[in-house]
């Protein structure tokens, strides 16, 4: 198991490289996108459409960096006010739940994906990128964000990680002195 997570974790470093160079690519062609309007006052065909759908897709694909940093927005009051054991079953709720909202998202953004690579479906610009394309990014980028909800779990139930970031007990215990008993 500890392969298992060591595996999913290094995957999830691939995925944030991934989802900067996709806002990289964004922001040249951005860059791009001026020097064509403004100073060689073209039109500008592919770049807004790319820029849209690249930002979308380092957010989906981005999306298990940011969960394996702990990255995300979550209310950690609860979790102070709770022993060890608490915030342990906690965080095993909160992170089966999540696992269960990204396993849904993912499976469904399976369906819509398929459905626009069977039918062929094109953005309706001249541009006209093939949709299955951006669609892509929601079952790969939930599908992995599961994935790593699973290492998560793992790691927790195998106390190679912490719930809640309380990586060190005696950093909490230090904490609690310090405020009194209420971190």
């Amino acid at each position: 198991m500890d392969a298992f997570v060591t595996f999913v974790w290094r995957i999830s470093r691939v995925c944030g490289v991934i989802s900067a160079a996709l806002l990289l690519a964004a922001v040249l062609a951005v860059c791009h996108l001026v020097f064509v309007r403004y100073v060689l006052n073209q039109s500008a065909i592919w770049q807004h459409e790319f820029v849209t759908f690249s930002v979308i897709a380092a957010t989906f694909i981005g999306s298990p960096y940011v969960l394996l940093k702990r990255g995300h927005v979550n209310v950690d009051l609860l979790p102070h006010y709770l022993g060890e054991r608490g915030r342990f079953f906690l965080a095993l709720f909160a992170s089966g739940a999540s696992l269960a909202f990204c396993a849904f998202i993912a499976v469904y953004g399976f369906t819509f994906w398929h459905e626009a690579w069977v039918n062929d479906w094109r953005a309706e610009t001249v541009w006209a990128p093939p949709l299955w394309v951006p669609y892509a990014s929601v079952p790969i980028g939930m599908g992995l964000m599961s994935l790593q909800y699973v290492a998560d779990i793992v790691a927790i139930v195998l106390g190679r990680d912490m719930p809640f970031g309380a990586h060190d007990p005696s950093e909490l215990a230090e904490e609690r002195s310090e405020t009194g008993g209420w971190a």
